[in-house]
């Protein structure tokens, strides 16, 4: 994966998205994913301004459902946060089956399970901040299912070292793999991870039958668990220059919208709280591009350490914000570009997307 901050670049890789092979292809290792997550999840672009991008080049959205479904997704996850709260922070539905331990396998972590499709996937995410969904999958049923973790620290541990981190999607996808959010466990064997990665392995602790999965022991060399402790490495920085005259606008990690009130004169902060960042860490890299996005797209920003307490403190004019389920803001809050009208909580995704399917279509 290619990681851009340019907006040019970014819009230019929504129009060469693949859509229609995106949905025979995108559960394989090489599929026509479009690697736009990191984008969306940072606020750059939009669920809606990708589907308007891809149906303005033709493509009817009945055709490319698939590809609309998984947009919705990450709308569907957020709705339930914006709902929930800090419920999602918790089994949502049920209490996790086969949780019988806390902290995330040390194979895991040090990418030493010696299955190879799942290590390279360890080592690329570390390296550059992207793992594939299936791989992610794999992953979290094998801490949760077959190592029976509780899932939230693997789930931190995985949200800590992606570009794409949003703790809506991450948490609630993990929940819905081991049956806290959802009415089964997800299971992957090795004949499955050896068909959508390319791989030919045999012999390792996945390789068995599905009907297995229930009575298995936890392998052996799941045994060993840690609890990595994550901090977030903020930048030193200094107040920023309030101009008492002009509206102030908050960006932050969930909102770099280089187009958001760009015709406006106004003082802009990227806003990077303490207390967001130790209840959900994120790496030094994970910051960076944050930072890069910010500084490359929005001009005249100013990045600021601080709780909007202190910005409150220093702004004598109108703050402006995007809606988001973190921000305890106050001032006005402009709504943000959702694919579709519905909200709310559904009780399962495909509920909410016979919803959205009749606004769509």
């Amino acid at each position: 994966m290619i990681v851009e901050t340019s907006y040019k670049k970014i819009l230019e890789k929504i129009e060469a998205a693949d859509v229609i092979r995106y949905a025979g292809s995108r559960n394989y290792i090489d599929g026509a994913v479009t690697y736009l997550s990191p984008y969306i999840s940072r606020g750059v672009i939009s669920t809606r301004q990708v589907l308007e991008t891809v149906v303005s080049a033709g493509f009817a959205p009945n055709t490319i459902e698939k590809f609309i479904q998984e947009l919705a997704w990450r709308d569907y996850w957020q709705q339930l946060w914006i709902s929930y709260g800090n419920r999602i922070d918790e089994d949502l539905k049920h209490t996790q089956p086969k949780s019988e331990r806390w902290g995330i396998p040390a194979n895991i972590v040090q990418a030493s399970t010696g299955i190879t499709a799942i290590d390279n996937g360890i080592e690329a995410l570390y390296s550059n901040g992207y793992i594939h969904n299936h791989i992610r999958m794999y992953i979290a049923s094998m801490a949760c299912n077959v190592a029976r973790c509780h899932w939230k620290i693997p789930a931190h541990w995985m949200y800590y070292h992606l570009l794409d981190a949003d703790w809506a999607s991450n948490a609630l996808s993990w929940q819905w793999v081991c049956g806290a959010n959802s009415n089964k466990l997800y299971y992957a064997n090795q004949e499955n991870i050896n068909k959508y990665c390319y791989t030919n392995q045999r012999q390792t602790i996945l390789d068995v039958d599905y009907e297995q999965f229930g009575q298995l022991a936890i392998p052996e060399l799941l045994n060993n668990t840690i609890s990595p402790i994550f901090t977030t490495p903020l930048p030193q920085t200094v107040a920023p220059v309030i101009k008492p005259e002009l509206p102030t606008l908050i960006y932050n990690f969930y909102n770099l919208d280089p187009t958001w009130r760009n015709e406006d004169n106004a003082n802009r902060i990227l806003l990077l709280e303490p207390s967001v960042f130790k209840k959900y860490p994120v790496s030094e890299k994970s910051i960076a591009f944050c930072m890069a996005l910010a500084k490359e797209n929005i001009p005249d920003i100013q990045i600021w350490v601080a709780e909007f307490a202190d910005l409150k403190a220093i702004v004598p004019g109108a703050i402006y914000f995007k809606e988001h389920p973190l921000n305890k803001y106050a001032g006005h809050e402009d709504a943000r570009a959702w694919l579709t009208n519905v909200k709310g909580a559904y009780p399962s995704f495909f509920a909410y997307w016979k919803k959205c399917k009749k606004e769509l279509y």
